[in-house]
């Protein structure tokens, strides 16, 4: 699964600073003997999250909130988003390839494979918006900076079970057969087992519904099949989903 790389949704950032080298994300003592504070941009569509992390932000000493001017040389790029869609992840991969930063997400939900994606993209740090309180965003804000990974336990799991399903693969080829589905592709089947059409997936999965076409049709022509119906018994029948 690759990131897409078309253009992002203009952030609320504006800048076009272009992107500063590489900086020391620890936070040295300054001549006061102070740590120096973590500079931080926030990107959010929706002007009501990012108002609202920005006044829990602005309250903490450790944290320099960066004006939209300076957004690029952050140290740290907080991206609020409801769910990762293909203008999130455009974003997340833009922000990826700024030396400056790195770039820590809250998300309110996180759909099937999605974090796969956003790992993909350069994302090490993720926080439920249900669990985001000051002293939470504060945490991956300072674990960010330090180039530490955050992950609720639950997503950690996810994660080892699917880097575990790909290290099985690359030691052991032969066991990958034509008839053998990917998380991706299985969860897609499953939901038009449901009854959901192509639509209804894309918003399930965050994925546009062109991928979803092509992931549909690409198990229907690798398995021989005839139409999503026959792939879904297939599927049924085989104990794939």
């Amino acid at each position: 699964m690759t990131c897409p790389t078309e253009h992002s949704p203009a952030p609320t950032t504006t800048s076009r600073v272009p992107a500063a080298p590489a900086r020391d994300t620890h936070r040295p003592a300054s001549r006061s003997g102070r740590p120096e504070r973590v500079t931080v941009a926030v990107y959010a569509a929706d002007p009501v999250l990012r108002v609202g992390v920005v006044q829990q932000l602005r309250q903490r000493p450790e944290v320099d909130l960066l004006d939209d001017t300076d957004a690029e040389q952050a140290q740290v790029s907080l991206v609020i988003v409801d769910h990762v869609d293909d203008d999130v992840a455009a974003l997340l991969h833009r922000l990826r390839h700024n030396t400056a930063t790195r770039t820590g997400l809250v998300v309110g939900t996180l759909g099937p494979g999605t974090l796969p994606r956003v790992i993909e993209c350069g994302v090490a740090a993720v926080l439920r918006r249900a669990e985001a309180d000051q002293d939470q965003l504060l945490h991956l804000v300072l674990a960010t900076a330090n180039g530490e990974g955050v992950l609720p336990g639950d997503l950690l799991g996810k994660l080892l079970t699917h880097v575990g399903s790909l290290q099985r693969s690359a030691l052991d080829p032969r066991g990958v057969s034509l008839s053998t589905l990917t998380t991706r592709e299985a969860d897609m089947l499953r939901l038009v087992s449901e009854g959901l059409d192509t639509a209804e997936i894309a918003r399930k999965t965050s994925y546009s519904e062109r991928t979803v076409k092509n992931v549909l049709h690409e198990i229907i022509t690798r398995l021989q099949l005839r139409n999503r119906a026959h792939a879904v018994g297939y599927a049924l029948r085989n104990g794939l989903i």
